[in-house]
Protein backbone atom coordinates (compact mmCIF):
# COMPACT_ATOMS: atom_id res chain seq x y z
CA UNK A 1 0.00 0.00 0.00
CA UNK A 2 1.41 3.39 -1.02
CA UNK A 3 1.58 6.18 1.54
CA UNK A 4 -0.60 9.26 0.88
CA UNK A 5 1.11 12.00 -1.13
CA UNK A 6 1.23 14.46 1.79
CA UNK A 7 2.75 11.82 4.08
CA UNK A 8 5.29 10.84 1.45
CA UNK A 9 6.27 14.50 0.92
CA UNK A 10 6.72 14.99 4.66
CA UNK A 11 8.91 11.88 4.86
CA UNK A 12 11.01 13.00 1.90
CA UNK A 13 11.52 16.45 3.39
CA UNK A 14 12.35 15.09 6.84
CA UNK A 15 14.82 12.59 5.37
CA UNK A 16 16.55 15.37 3.47
CA UNK A 17 16.76 17.51 6.59
CA UNK A 18 18.52 14.76 8.49
CA UNK A 19 21.28 14.55 5.86
CA UNK A 20 21.63 18.19 4.82
CA UNK A 21 23.19 21.11 6.61
CA UNK A 22 20.86 23.61 8.25
CA UNK A 23 21.50 27.29 8.92
CA UNK A 24 19.69 26.88 12.22
CA UNK A 25 22.50 24.58 13.37
CA UNK A 26 25.29 27.10 12.64
CA UNK A 27 26.76 29.16 15.48
CA UNK A 28 29.15 31.59 13.75
CA UNK A 29 32.18 32.80 15.69
CA UNK A 30 33.42 36.05 14.21
CA UNK A 31 36.61 37.86 15.33
CA UNK A 32 35.96 41.56 15.83
CA UNK A 33 38.61 42.56 13.29
CA UNK A 34 36.71 40.66 10.61
CA UNK A 35 33.88 43.17 10.95
CA UNK A 36 36.29 45.76 9.51
CA UNK A 37 37.97 43.60 6.86
CA UNK A 38 34.55 42.46 5.63
CA UNK A 39 33.61 46.05 4.75
CA UNK A 40 34.18 45.58 1.02
CA UNK A 41 31.83 45.66 -1.98
CA UNK A 42 29.61 42.55 -1.93
CA UNK A 43 30.23 39.56 -4.17
CA UNK A 44 27.08 40.39 -6.13
CA UNK A 45 28.81 43.54 -7.37
CA UNK A 46 32.37 42.22 -7.67
CA UNK A 47 32.43 43.00 -11.39
CA UNK A 48 30.58 46.33 -11.12
CA UNK A 49 32.51 49.18 -12.69
CA UNK A 50 31.60 52.52 -14.17
CA UNK A 51 32.21 50.97 -17.60
CA UNK A 52 29.65 48.21 -16.97
CA UNK A 53 26.89 50.56 -15.80
CA UNK A 54 24.28 50.93 -18.52
CA UNK A 55 22.54 54.26 -18.08
CA UNK A 56 19.00 54.17 -19.42
CA UNK A 57 18.50 57.04 -21.93
CA UNK A 58 14.86 57.20 -20.83
CA UNK A 59 16.12 58.35 -17.41
CA UNK A 60 18.81 61.01 -17.98
CA UNK A 61 19.53 61.28 -14.25
CA UNK A 62 21.32 57.92 -14.47
CA UNK A 63 23.85 59.26 -16.99
CA UNK A 64 24.34 62.45 -14.99
CA UNK A 65 24.99 60.47 -11.80
CA UNK A 66 27.50 58.23 -13.61
CA UNK A 67 29.45 61.19 -14.97
CA UNK A 68 29.52 62.99 -11.63
CA UNK A 69 30.70 59.91 -9.72
CA UNK A 70 33.54 59.41 -12.20
CA UNK A 71 34.60 62.98 -11.48
CA UNK A 72 34.38 62.38 -7.73
CA UNK A 73 36.49 59.22 -8.01
CA UNK A 74 39.19 61.24 -9.75
CA UNK A 75 38.95 63.91 -7.09
CA UNK A 76 39.44 61.33 -4.32
CA UNK A 77 42.40 59.51 -5.86
CA UNK A 78 44.13 62.56 -7.33
CA UNK A 79 43.31 65.65 -5.24
CA UNK A 80 44.75 68.97 -6.34
CA UNK A 81 48.07 69.66 -4.67
CA UNK A 82 50.56 72.44 -4.68
CA UNK A 83 51.67 75.44 -2.71
CA UNK A 84 48.79 77.61 -3.87
CA UNK A 85 46.17 74.89 -4.23
CA UNK A 86 43.13 75.70 -2.15
CA UNK A 87 42.31 72.99 0.37
CA UNK A 88 38.97 71.46 -0.55
CA UNK A 89 36.83 69.37 1.81
CA UNK A 90 36.66 65.69 0.99
CA UNK A 91 33.82 64.85 -1.42
CA UNK A 92 30.53 63.70 0.05
CA UNK A 93 27.77 62.47 -2.25
CA UNK A 94 24.31 61.04 -1.69
CA UNK A 95 22.47 58.91 -4.28
CA UNK A 96 18.71 59.10 -3.95
CA UNK A 97 16.36 56.88 -5.92
CA UNK A 98 13.95 53.98 -5.93
CA UNK A 99 14.53 50.27 -5.53
CA UNK A 100 16.66 48.49 -8.12
CA UNK A 101 17.59 51.54 -10.22
CA UNK A 102 21.33 50.87 -10.03
CA UNK A 103 22.40 52.99 -7.06
CA UNK A 104 24.38 50.14 -5.51
CA UNK A 105 26.06 49.40 -8.86
CA UNK A 106 27.18 53.03 -8.97
CA UNK A 107 28.28 53.04 -5.34
CA UNK A 108 30.34 49.85 -5.70
CA UNK A 109 31.83 51.18 -8.93
CA UNK A 110 33.02 54.22 -6.99
CA UNK A 111 34.53 51.99 -4.30
CA UNK A 112 36.27 49.81 -6.91
CA UNK A 113 37.60 52.85 -8.77
CA UNK A 114 39.15 54.29 -5.61
CA UNK A 115 40.57 50.92 -4.57
CA UNK A 116 42.11 50.20 -7.96
CA UNK A 117 43.59 53.67 -8.28
CA UNK A 118 45.14 53.43 -4.81
CA UNK A 119 47.53 50.76 -6.07
CA UNK A 120 48.66 47.44 -4.56
CA UNK A 121 49.80 49.00 -1.28
CA UNK A 122 46.23 49.84 -0.25
CA UNK A 123 44.13 48.12 -2.90
CA UNK A 124 40.61 47.35 -1.78
CA UNK A 125 41.54 48.59 1.69
CA UNK A 126 41.40 52.16 0.40
CA UNK A 127 37.60 52.08 0.55
CA UNK A 128 35.23 50.73 3.18
CA UNK A 129 31.87 49.54 1.92
CA UNK A 130 28.92 48.45 4.02
CA UNK A 131 25.25 48.95 4.67
CA UNK A 132 23.93 51.35 7.27
CA UNK A 133 23.19 48.37 9.54
CA UNK A 134 26.71 46.98 9.18
CA UNK A 135 28.23 50.27 10.34
CA UNK A 136 25.93 50.54 13.34
CA UNK A 137 26.83 46.93 14.19
CA UNK A 138 30.52 47.82 13.87
CA UNK A 139 30.13 50.67 16.36
CA UNK A 140 28.32 48.28 18.69
CA UNK A 141 31.13 45.76 18.49
CA UNK A 142 34.17 48.07 18.53
CA UNK A 143 32.92 51.19 20.25
CA UNK A 144 32.60 54.61 18.65
CA UNK A 145 36.18 55.94 18.83
CA UNK A 146 37.84 52.68 17.68
CA UNK A 147 35.41 52.63 14.75
CA UNK A 148 36.38 56.19 13.83
CA UNK A 149 40.08 55.28 14.00
CA UNK A 150 39.60 52.16 11.86
CA UNK A 151 37.63 54.00 9.17
CA UNK A 152 39.73 57.18 9.23
CA UNK A 153 42.52 55.21 7.55
CA UNK A 154 40.32 54.87 4.44
CA UNK A 155 40.14 57.27 1.51
CA UNK A 156 36.43 56.57 1.04
CA UNK A 157 33.61 55.23 3.20
CA UNK A 158 30.50 54.01 1.34
CA UNK A 159 27.20 53.57 3.18
CA UNK A 160 24.59 51.64 1.23
CA UNK A 161 20.92 51.98 2.23
CA UNK A 162 21.14 54.91 4.62
CA UNK A 163 18.07 54.54 6.82
CA UNK A 164 15.99 57.12 8.63
CA UNK A 165 13.64 54.87 10.56
CA UNK A 166 15.56 54.89 13.85
CA UNK A 167 16.43 58.30 15.30
CA UNK A 168 19.14 56.89 17.57
CA UNK A 169 20.95 55.00 14.82
CA UNK A 170 20.63 57.95 12.44
CA UNK A 171 22.15 60.32 14.99
CA UNK A 172 24.96 57.82 15.64
CA UNK A 173 25.76 57.54 11.94
CA UNK A 174 25.55 61.30 11.51
CA UNK A 175 28.16 61.78 14.21
CA UNK A 176 30.35 59.06 12.68
CA UNK A 177 30.20 60.67 9.24
CA UNK A 178 30.93 64.10 10.68
CA UNK A 179 34.06 62.75 12.43
CA UNK A 180 35.25 61.04 9.25
CA UNK A 181 34.59 64.06 7.06
CA UNK A 182 36.54 66.25 9.48
CA UNK A 183 39.46 63.85 9.05
CA UNK A 184 39.36 64.17 5.28
CA UNK A 185 37.61 60.89 4.46
CA UNK A 186 35.36 61.01 1.40
CA UNK A 187 31.79 59.79 1.95
CA UNK A 188 29.19 58.29 -0.36
CA UNK A 189 25.73 57.07 0.62
CA UNK A 190 22.56 55.72 -0.96
CA UNK A 191 18.95 55.65 0.17
CA UNK A 192 15.70 54.37 -1.27
CA UNK A 193 12.58 56.20 -2.30
CA UNK A 194 9.35 54.27 -2.23
CA UNK A 195 7.44 53.77 -5.46
CA UNK A 196 4.89 56.55 -5.77
CA UNK A 197 6.67 58.66 -3.15
CA UNK A 198 9.51 60.31 -5.05
CA UNK A 199 11.55 62.55 -2.84
CA UNK A 200 10.57 60.82 0.39
CA UNK A 201 13.65 59.98 2.43
CA UNK A 202 15.84 62.32 0.41
CA UNK A 203 18.69 64.24 1.96
CA UNK A 204 16.67 67.45 1.84
CA UNK A 205 13.73 65.90 3.68
CA UNK A 206 12.80 67.66 6.90
CA UNK A 207 13.17 64.60 9.11
CA UNK A 208 16.61 63.85 7.75
CA UNK A 209 17.80 67.43 8.16
CA UNK A 210 16.62 67.40 11.76
CA UNK A 211 18.49 64.19 12.55
CA UNK A 212 21.80 64.96 10.91
CA UNK A 213 21.67 68.73 11.41
CA UNK A 214 24.53 70.53 9.71
CA UNK A 215 25.98 67.35 8.19
CA UNK A 216 23.46 67.45 5.35
CA UNK A 217 25.12 70.62 4.06
CA UNK A 218 28.26 68.63 3.35
CA UNK A 219 26.54 66.30 0.89
CA UNK A 220 25.84 66.69 -2.80
CA UNK A 221 22.60 64.96 -3.75
CA UNK A 222 22.36 63.02 -7.00
CA UNK A 223 18.96 61.78 -8.09
CA UNK A 224 18.84 58.36 -9.82
CA UNK A 225 15.49 57.62 -11.46
CA UNK A 226 14.38 54.43 -13.19
CA UNK A 227 12.55 51.14 -12.90
CA UNK A 228 13.36 48.24 -10.57
CA UNK A 229 15.63 46.13 -12.80
CA UNK A 230 15.29 43.18 -10.43
CA UNK A 231 11.64 42.88 -11.50
CA UNK A 232 12.10 43.38 -15.23
CA UNK A 233 12.73 39.74 -16.08
CA UNK A 234 11.15 38.03 -13.09
CA UNK A 235 8.19 35.78 -13.86
CA UNK A 236 5.13 37.13 -12.10
CA UNK A 237 2.85 34.91 -10.02
CA UNK A 238 4.84 31.66 -10.46
CA UNK A 239 3.44 28.41 -9.16
CA UNK A 240 4.66 27.88 -5.58
CA UNK A 241 7.27 25.20 -5.04
CA UNK A 242 6.41 22.15 -2.97
CA UNK A 243 8.45 21.05 0.04
CA UNK A 244 9.54 17.96 -1.88
CA UNK A 245 10.77 20.04 -4.85
CA UNK A 246 12.71 22.35 -2.55
CA UNK A 247 14.29 19.46 -0.64
CA UNK A 248 15.29 17.69 -3.85
CA UNK A 249 16.76 20.82 -5.43
CA UNK A 250 18.71 21.54 -2.24
CA UNK A 251 20.41 18.14 -2.30
CA UNK A 252 23.67 19.60 -3.55
CA UNK A 253 27.01 20.60 -2.00
CA UNK A 254 26.86 23.81 -0.03
CA UNK A 255 23.06 23.88 0.23
CA UNK A 256 21.19 24.28 3.50
CA UNK A 257 17.64 23.21 4.28
CA UNK A 258 15.57 24.63 7.13
CA UNK A 259 11.99 24.94 8.21
CA UNK A 260 11.18 28.66 8.02
CA UNK A 261 10.13 28.88 11.67
CA UNK A 262 13.31 27.10 12.80
CA UNK A 263 15.43 29.65 10.96
CA UNK A 264 13.48 32.62 12.30
CA UNK A 265 13.88 31.32 15.83
CA UNK A 266 17.61 30.78 15.28
CA UNK A 267 18.15 34.29 13.93
CA UNK A 268 17.00 35.64 17.28
CA UNK A 269 20.01 33.95 18.91
CA UNK A 270 22.64 35.30 16.46
CA UNK A 271 23.75 38.94 16.41
CA UNK A 272 22.91 40.51 13.02
CA UNK A 273 26.57 41.46 12.56
CA UNK A 274 27.25 37.71 12.26
CA UNK A 275 24.60 36.91 9.63
CA UNK A 276 27.24 37.17 6.93
CA UNK A 277 29.40 34.58 8.66
CA UNK A 278 26.29 32.42 9.02
CA UNK A 279 26.41 32.06 5.23
CA UNK A 280 30.10 31.14 4.92
CA UNK A 281 30.41 28.31 2.41
CA UNK A 282 26.66 28.31 1.64
CA UNK A 283 25.69 28.10 -2.04
CA UNK A 284 21.90 27.72 -1.73
CA UNK A 285 19.42 28.40 1.09
CA UNK A 286 16.27 26.27 1.02
CA UNK A 287 13.28 26.98 3.26
CA UNK A 288 10.07 25.06 3.77
CA UNK A 289 6.89 26.23 5.46
CA UNK A 290 7.39 29.87 4.42
CA UNK A 291 4.53 32.05 5.66
CA UNK A 292 3.76 35.71 6.36
CA UNK A 293 5.77 37.23 9.21
CA UNK A 294 3.67 39.19 11.66
CA UNK A 295 6.14 40.23 14.40
CA UNK A 296 8.17 43.35 13.63
CA UNK A 297 11.36 42.21 15.39
CA UNK A 298 11.31 38.90 13.52
CA UNK A 299 10.69 40.67 10.21
CA UNK A 300 13.60 43.09 10.73
CA UNK A 301 16.00 40.23 11.41
CA UNK A 302 14.80 38.53 8.24
CA UNK A 303 15.48 41.74 6.29
CA UNK A 304 19.12 41.72 7.43
CA UNK A 305 19.49 38.08 6.39
CA UNK A 306 18.02 38.82 2.95
CA UNK A 307 20.55 41.64 2.52
CA UNK A 308 23.43 39.30 3.34
CA UNK A 309 22.05 36.64 0.97
CA UNK A 310 21.80 39.21 -1.79
CA UNK A 311 25.33 40.50 -1.12
CA UNK A 312 26.64 36.98 -1.58
CA UNK A 313 24.48 36.00 -4.57
CA UNK A 314 23.01 33.02 -2.67
CA UNK A 315 19.86 31.70 -4.43
CA UNK A 316 16.93 30.78 -2.23
CA UNK A 317 14.35 28.01 -2.59
CA UNK A 318 11.03 28.77 -0.97
CA UNK A 319 8.18 26.37 -0.25
CA UNK A 320 5.11 27.62 1.53
CA UNK A 321 2.08 29.84 1.22
CA UNK A 322 1.96 32.13 -1.80
CA UNK A 323 4.80 34.20 -3.22
CA UNK A 324 7.33 36.51 -1.61
CA UNK A 325 5.12 39.58 -1.92
CA UNK A 326 2.93 38.41 0.96
CA UNK A 327 5.86 37.87 3.31
CA UNK A 328 5.24 41.06 5.29
CA UNK A 329 1.90 42.37 6.49
CA UNK A 330 0.14 45.39 5.00
CA UNK A 331 0.71 47.21 8.29
CA UNK A 332 4.47 46.65 8.00
CA UNK A 333 4.53 47.83 4.39
CA UNK A 334 2.77 51.03 5.43
CA UNK A 335 4.77 51.61 8.62
CA UNK A 336 8.02 53.25 9.60
CA UNK A 337 10.23 50.39 8.39
CA UNK A 338 8.53 50.10 5.01
CA UNK A 339 11.67 50.97 3.04
CA UNK A 340 13.50 48.00 4.56
CA UNK A 341 10.63 45.67 3.71
CA UNK A 342 10.26 46.83 0.12
CA UNK A 343 14.00 46.47 -0.43
CA UNK A 344 13.91 42.96 1.04
CA UNK A 345 10.99 41.95 -1.20
CA UNK A 346 12.76 43.28 -4.27
CA UNK A 347 15.94 41.38 -3.45
CA UNK A 348 14.27 38.21 -2.23
CA UNK A 349 12.17 38.02 -5.37
CA UNK A 350 15.32 38.09 -7.50
CA UNK A 351 17.04 35.43 -5.36
CA UNK A 352 13.93 33.22 -5.39
CA UNK A 353 13.80 33.39 -9.17
CA UNK A 354 17.44 32.24 -9.25
CA UNK A 355 16.47 29.42 -6.91
CA UNK A 356 13.61 28.30 -9.15
CA UNK A 357 16.12 27.70 -11.94
CA UNK A 358 17.67 24.98 -9.75
CA UNK A 359 14.42 22.99 -9.66
CA UNK A 360 14.35 20.28 -12.37
CA UNK A 361 11.62 20.77 -14.96
CA UNK A 362 8.91 18.09 -14.90
CA UNK A 363 9.29 15.47 -17.64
Amino acid sequence: MTAPADTQTARTTEAARTTQAALSAVRPQVPVDRLVTDLVPPRHFAAARFATYRANPAHPSQGRALTRLQEIAQQIVAPKRGLFARRQPAPAVYLDGGFGVGKTHLLTSLAHAVGEAAGPALGSGAAAYGTFVEYTNLVGALGFLPTVEALAAKKLVCIDEFELDDAGDTTLMSRLMRELADRGVALAATSNTLPGALGEGRFAAQDFQREIKALSDRFETLRVDGEDYRHRDVVTDPEPLSAAEVAAAAARPGATLDAFDDLLEHLATVHPSRYGALLDGVSVVALTGVHPVTAQAVALRLVVLVDRLYDRDVPVLLAGSGDTRGLFTEEMLAGGYRKKYYRALSRLGALAEEGRRLVPSPN
